[in-house]
Parts: structure tokens; C-alpha cells; sequence
């Protein structure tokens, strides 16, 4: 199965020795559950498109600093290429970002929260049980390092997972489109990096607290294992 990396940022020089860019991280992250998927990239955040939508089977959305109503050319054509992704019936997975791109494509509504950042590790509690959420969980823990949040779905979505301090933490439109805030590929060493590079912004007690949340168990393994069933849903069909 031919996966699209729509790269929306990079990982800074300096952190790259942790776990590589995104290129790295997410092959890395579905290494683990599974080897046929085969992995195709697009910098997006510097114009580089699929020529089509039918270039891969599944395109995956990274994270971003940038915001998704910056209104920066790429944010704006990205959010023209999810609404063709969506039209096409081909799977989408957003994460962080590309969850947040995906509810402002289709029509929800995404700005800073008024909680301010979300880092290190969260429990997402599950409020729909899917088809495809196989190993079943009533929970998951995962890493999180955001500030915006989806606070308007689009219509037609389903809620399928919350945290308490972002209510929209997981969603589902119609078959193929799905949005995670957490970031399920980032290792714990690397979020840890970006809390201390961020501290004035996040803020000291928040970031000291993101970080003694890193000794807590997280679930990426298990949620790596649930995005492929989502992409490969008519195999579970059948």
C-alpha cells in the first residue's frame, strides 16, 4: 500500500539526532505493526504536492508549527488537496496539525485554546467505540504538543475521543477521513526537546509537569496498529 507523507514542517537540525524528520518518525511508528507499507514524501510546507490525488492510497498529515489560519499559500492549497482527498473517498489521517487542517477543510473551526498548551503525555478517553479500534482499549495514553485546537467539528463528524483539556481530541468523517491531536510518532526523548526549547511559551510549570508525564506508559504501538486498520477497514470487512 502506497502511503503519502504530507510533510507540513521539519524537525530543526539540532533535535534530527533523536529520531531523524518525519520521514523517519512515521515509517518508524508503522515499522512495528506493519511491512507493506510502502512510504512516499511530499514537503508540502514548501509547495511540494502530490501531482494527484490518486498518487498514493492513504496520505498521512503531519504536524506543524505553523497554524492552520495563518493563511500562508501552502495551508491554504493543503486545505483545497484534504477537501479533494475527502472527495475521492481516499483515507486521510491528520495528526496534530493535520487533524486540525482537516477540520477547518471541511468546515469546523480551529484556534489557540483556552487552556494553552497541551504537552507530554495525555489520556484520551474513548467515547465511540469503531469497527477498527482493534486491540479494543477504553483509553489510551499519548504524547501532545499543541497549543490550537479543533473547537468546531465539521458536519457529519463523529467525536470518538477526548481528553480533558482538549474535548475534540479525536474525530471521524464519514469512512476515510480521521484526526488525532496527539502525536503517536513522536518519541518521548523528542517532545521532551521541544518542552525545554519552548519553556518560555509553554510556560515552567507546565512543561515541568509535561516532562514527569513522560514516565507514564503511552499507547502508540496499539494506536499505530488501529490507523492501519482504519486505512485497510475493507480488508477488516471482509
Amino acid at each position: 500500500m502506497k502511503i503519502g507523507l504530507l510533510e507540513c514542517d521539519h524537525v530543526r537540525d539540532e533535535f534530527l539526532p533523536i529520531a531523524g524528520d518525519y520521514r523517519q518518525m512515521f515509517p518508524a511508528l508503522f515499522a512495528s505493526v506493519t511491512s507493506h507499507w510502502q512510504f512516499e514524501f511530499f514537503d508540502v510546507c514548501n509547495g511540494n504536492f502530490p501531482s494527484s490525488v490518486d498518487a498514493c492510497d492513504v496520505y498521512i498529515c503531519t504536524g506543524s508549527k505553523s497554524s492552520v489560519y495563518d493563511g500562508d499559500d501552502w495551508i491554504e492549497n493543503l486545505k483545497a488537496f484534504v477537501r479533494e482527498i475527502f472527495h475521492a473517498g481516499k483515507i486521510y489521517i491528520g495528526v496534530c496539525f493535520g487533524h486540525q487542517i482537516l477540520g477547518e477543510a471541511l468546515g469546523g473551526e480551529v484556534r489557540k485554546s483556552d487552556v494553552g498548551w497541551c504537552v507530554g503525555v495525555h489520556s484520551f478517553e474513548i467515547l465511540q467505540i469503531q469497527n477498527w479500534m482493534k486491540p479494543q482499549l477504553s483509553s489510551f495514553n499519548l504524547l501532545m504538543m499543541c497549543q490550537d485546537q479543533v473547537l468546531k467539528l465539521p458536519p457529519e463528524s463523529i467525536l470518538l475521543a477526548q481528553t480533558p483539556d482538549c474535548p475534540y481530541a479525536m474525530f471521524q468523517v464519514g469512512e476515510t477521513m480521521l484526526g488525532i491531536q496527539a502525536h503517536p510518532e513522536f518519541p518521548k526523548a523528542y517532545d521532551k526537546a521541544l518542552m525545554e526549547l519552548r519553556v518560555e511559551r509553554i510556560g515552567e510549570q507546565k512543561v515541568e509537569m509535561g516532562i514527569m508525564s513522560l514516565e507514564l506508559p503511552t499507547s502508540e504501538k496499539q494506536f499505530a496498529q488501529w490507523i492501519v486498520n482504519f486505512a485497510e477497514v475493507d480488508k477488516i470487512k471482509k
